[in-house]
């Protein structure tokens, strides 16, 4: 069983400068801080898995699984080899930098080298929220549609990089890849975009990368 932490308010209230603080005393310990953020059912826990899978002997891998209940995910990443923790937002849509101390708190990291926040699922509430991540990745899955970048902008704009998953289904919905990236780079001409399958492998090379270039 996993252990669950229970999380009814944040730590503090002044969240910015909280969160400022947990970034440096991270990069100081050499753990990189990955945010993860995405509508539920978009694959975040299947991109997890294969990630985990593919770099957890070279660096390892922590998660923080956030939700409003149940401990489901927590226990996948577990059966991984990964160490994680689920807890409980009390109905909260989102995370932030006390709630993410509390939660990082709760595991045993020596030796971690990349940690995933989990966030909760939904496009609006995790953006509007610095959880002390040194990335934030926004995770899109084919099925949800090409158009999304333009109903929830502000997720999209403030993420430094974008997954999007579930490749092997491109055949069987209307999604244009091309169009869907140049929506999102009008909104964040910066971001690091990554197609993906982590069912077929599809991608995952580049993605995985991307992390190896970003620890510290």
């Amino acid at each position: 069983m996993a252990r669950v932490i229970e999380l009814h308010k944040s730590v503090t209230e002044s969240n910015d400068r909280d969160a400022e603080v947990l970034r440096q005393e991270l990069r100081e310990k050499g753990m990189l801080l990955i945010n993860l953020m995405s509508s539920p059912g978009s694959g975040k826990t299947t991109l997890l898995s294969r990630t985990i899978t593919d770099m957890n002997h070279e660096l390892p891998i922590a998660v923080l699984e956030a939700d409003i209940e149940s401990d489901v995910d927590a226990v996948k990443i577990e059966a991984l080899g990964a160490k994680s923790v689920q807890v409980h937002t009390d109905g909260m849509c989102h995370m932030d930098a006390g709630m993410t101390r509390t939660g990082l708190e709760g595991m045993e990291l020596d030796g971690i080298r990349i940690a995933f926040l989990e966030n909760v699922g939904n496009l609006i509430c995790p953006a509007e929220f610095d959880t002390g991540a040194h990335k934030n990745v926004m995770i899109l899955s084919v099925p949800e549609g090409d158009d999304k970048p333009l109903k929830y902008p502000l997720m999209f704009s403030m993420c430094d990089a974008l997954v999007i998953t579930k490749m092997d289904t491109k055949d069987f919905f209307t999604f244009d890849l091309n169009l869907c990236m140049e929506h999102v780079k009008k909104l964040n001409p910066d971001v690091k975009i990554f197609p993906v399958s982590a069912k077929t492998g599809e991608g995952m090379d580049a993605w995985e990368e991307y992390l190896k270039k970003e620890v510290f």
